[in-house]
């Protein structure tokens, strides 16, 4: 092999390996669904910044993300839309507590088609068929389930209950008109293009929807996620927040 020739392989061998540790750079989010407009979009901008950054993006229910992550699944940073499946995390020792903070609430409303007659949670008994999402992994259908109870209509309803498996599912029944209504978040049915808010949820009947973030145990070991995490508390996720109608306090 003459000189030159070596030279180019060596050439071509650092530059492959150079472009493999480049493209390493990986962050795996696994995030409420009902936060997924709002953390593509700033996915997007941080990645932007950050030529390089792979950002994989998992959506769903809370409690199904927490046991996909408790099983072994690739997490960097864990967004709940509730506090107990991330201290069902905390107590495995699979989160950063140094990290755990609060990203934004939201609202619980009841969405349907503008027609029905429903203006607060005595009226539901009217209707047949009511999409939540699953208690057992759902937030929203714990916070639903909350209010139905105290509102003394659970029992009434408890057959006319369509399960789902995240809220974002709730919602796409409610659009299609397969259900006469379903209770997701106020930011859900704000980008709604069929259902409509009928009423929204008293906040007296069930607890406040909070956003608590955390990086994972493996998180904490990756740079880039940690500079993520830091962007997620930036002014500009929270302007982004606010565009989809997210509180910040």
């Amino acid at each position: 092999m003459t000189g030159n020739v070596f030279k180019a392989c060596l050439i071509a061998l650092v530059l492959a390996l150079f472009s493999n540790a480049a493209s390493a750079a990986e962050i795996n989010l696994s995030v409420a669904a009902s936060l997924k407009e709002v953390v593509n979009e700033l996915a997007l901008g941080f990645a932007a910044k950050n030529r390089g950054v792979k950002i994989v993006k998992n959506y769903g229910g809370s409690g199904q993300l927490a046991k996909q992550i408790e099983n072994g699944a690739p997490a960097d940073i864990f967004i709940s839309a509730n506090m107990e499946w991330l201290d069902y995390l905390k107590t495995r020792k699979l989160v950063d507590n140094s990290s755990i903070a609060t990203f934004s609430y939201n609202a619980l409303v009841f969405a349907g088609a503008a027609d029905k007659k429903v203006s607060g949670m005595k009226d539901l008994v009217k209707l047949e068929r009511i999409a939540i999402g699953s208690p057992k992994s759902v937030p929203a259908g714990e916070y639903a389930t909350e209010a139905m109870q105290k509102a003394g209509v659970d029992k009434v309803l408890q057959k006319r209950l369509v399960m789902t498996k995240d809220v974002r599912e709730c919602l796409m029944y409610a659009e299609r008109g397969e259900v006469d209504g379903a209770f997701v978040y106020r930011t859900d049915a704000l980008q709604a293009r069929q259902a409509k808010i009928l009423f929204t949820v008293p906040q007296e009947l069930y607890p406040r929807v909070v956003y608590p973030m955390a990086l994972t145990a493996a998180g904490a070991r990756n740079k880039d996620a940690g500079a993520f995490y830091k962007y997620l508390q930036s002014g500009d996720a929270q302007a982004v927040l606010r565009k989809y109608g997210f509180a910040l306090k």
